[in-house]
């Protein structure tokens, strides 16, 4: 039977494509965060792979697929501190592996990746060539996120190599995360351009430098958001912008929805205009 499902080649040309990720519905499910992105009109999904085993499953997401006619259009790979045991403990390559085999199982293009932690020395190691291999090999797009150092009693701890911050670092395709920008006191709009043509993926969300990484809704921090989203339209961004909100603490559905389509308002209003030109 031939599969008739939604992927990202059926979304329309020359709309920057805006996702709901999956972990804006936490506490709450895989599913439920299908369920709020057909309802609240996102373009799809971005699948955290973690504990939940939906996030897990291709078959389960392809039945959301169909049900909810909402594509996955990025997968997030089990490279989070909380998800270190989601596929096993060991072979971080193995995880990104797999995560490239679900993104093209379910027609997405794009995986996100965290950069190896620092004790993951052999991972690390080898990592910025490694991950360039693995993209010709799956060709999937693997984008690896900008990170924020950790900060300890007013100290800055290590955790993150080949580094956090992937400016200077070779590779081909990034994530930039704005509330990652914010923590690690770091201009979202400066980072854009910065990226250039390897920005392939964007988390939506917001953050007022705070040493917690807060994923605010946008226009609720001090990052320069609107901004962003309008040099990314400006520019002909092709990737996806992923909303990736903290809505943990909302006092229900309603309220965690509300949130989330402020986000998407915001972000189809932003996408859709262009940057002032400054001299």
């Amino acid at each position: 039977m031939e599969d008739t499902s939604p992927t990202a080649a059926d979304l329309p040309e020359g709309r920057i494509r805006v996702a709901l990720s999956t972990t804006c519905s936490y506490p709450e499910s895989t599913t439920a965060a299908f369920e709020i992105a057909a309802r609240l009109g996102y373009d799809g999904v971005e699948v955290l792979v973690w504990t939940d085993p939906v996030s897990q499953d291709a078959a389960a997401l392809r039945r959301l697929v169909e049900h909810f006619e909402v594509p996955v259009l990025s997968v997030h790979a089990p490279t989070l501190l909380l998800t270190q045991r989601t596929w096993g403990r060991g072979d971080p390559w193995g995880k990104l592996e797999r995560s490239a085999e679900l993104a093209a199982t379910l027609g997405a293009d794009t995986v996100v990746v965290h950069p190896p932690f620092r004790w993951q020395r052999e991972y690390a190691t080898g990592f910025v060539a490694g991950i360039e291999a693995l993209e010709a090999r799956t060709g999937v797009t693997m984008a690896v996120e900008n990170m924020f150092p950790w900060r300890a009693r007013g100290r800055e701890v290590v955790a993150y190599a080949p580094g956090w911050d992937p400016t200077e670092l070779g590779y081909r395709h990034l994530t930039l995360d704005y509330s990652h920008a914010a923590t690690s006191g770091q201009d979202c709009l400066e980072l854009t351009k910065a990226f250039g043509e390897r920005l392939a993926h964007v988390h939506l969300c917001d953050g007022t430098g705070s040493a917690k990484d807060e994923h605010l809704v946008p226009g609720d921090g001090s990052q320069p958001v609107a901004a962003a989203l309008a040099e990314l339209a400006r520019t002909g961004f092709a990737g996806v912008v992923a909303a990736e909100v903290n809505t943990r603490r909302a006092r229900g559905r309603a309220a965690r929805e509300e949130a989330l389509a402020r986000t998407l308002r915001f972000a189809r209003e932003h996408l859709a205009r262009t940057p002032e030109v400054t001299a």
